[in-house]
């Protein structure tokens, strides 16, 4: 096998890092191999903000439900679906009013969106050849408009995930993952076997956490999964939007 398959399945969420400075020259490394991923129409709507700042990522760590981690890692990456640049563009062919309604289309958001997400895991894959460790963070959406202004993005930026990077001080081994028979088909999506997958799942994933020495030990995937989709976690959303120009319809 080579090393960047073995380096991808290895693949663990780190929460606990060391006290230790992330290098310079490792941090562009990471944001090298982030520019380096594929965008639509090369387009590139992503930028990436680094947090060092220990007071910051403090204020970041409360806007992401608290979660320590953020605060704890060594560098925090905020990935932004960024149409600022290409606001630019438009002004520059004096097509402004054109570039505001482009912008404000659905669509332009899932590009953006998706574009986020293949150059965080670039970034991840990056991180984690040198030995670092790494965790992806959702939850950057929740008090989307106070990273808004504590990150000083401008209209036509929005955050869509969090990357906390890292020296690892934690080992929590690798997570078992659906089979593959539930997530892959061949010419057309099969639902019949999707069910009897899942089962099959719940029994493997409850005996790992049965088995792993920290978080939550008594449970399985699906309820795992209802509980993170049934939790009562405002969001900003609809408020960012408007606020950074991607839509500008009313509420109801």
């Amino acid at each position: 096998m080579n090393p960047v398959l073995e380096s991808l399945f290895k693949h663990q969420s780190i929460r606990r890092y060391k006290n230790q400075p992330l290098e310079q020259e490792k941090l562009e490394l990471i944001i090298k191999a982030a520019q380096a991923a594929p965008s639509w129409c090369n387009g590139q709507n992503v930028s990436i903000v680094a947090v060092k700042d220990q007071d910051r990522k403090n204020r970041l760590q409360k806007c992401c439900y608290d979660q320590p981690y953020v605060g704890g890692c060594s560098v925090f990456l905020v990935f932004c679906a960024d149409y600022y640049r290409t606001h630019l563009v438009f002004e520059k062919f004096g097509e402004k009013k054109r570039g505001e309604d482009y912008i404000k289309e659905l669509d332009t958001l899932v590009i953006a969106s998706h574009d986020a997400g293949i150059a965080m895991q670039n970034a991840l894959v990056a991180a984690e050849s040198m030995g670092l460790g790494t965790v992806p963070i959702g939850g950057i959406r929740i008090n989307s408009l106070e990273v808004v202004k504590e990150l000083n993005l401008p209209k036509y930026v929005i955050p869509i995930v969090g990357l906390c990077v890292g020296y690892p001080d934690d080992n929590p081994g690798l997570k078992p993952r659906l089979p593959m028979k539930a997530v892959y088909f061949e010419e057309n999506y099969d639902t019949s076997r999707v069910e009897e997958a899942i089962q099959d799942y719940d029994k493997t994933y409850q005996k790992y956490l049965s088995e792993r020495s920290s978080n939550f030990r008594d449970g399985n995937w699906s309820k795992s999964v209802y509980g993170a989709f049934t939790q009562d976690i405002p969001n900003q959303d609809y408020e960012l939007l408007k606020q950074q120009g991607f839509i500008e319809i009313e509420k109801k």
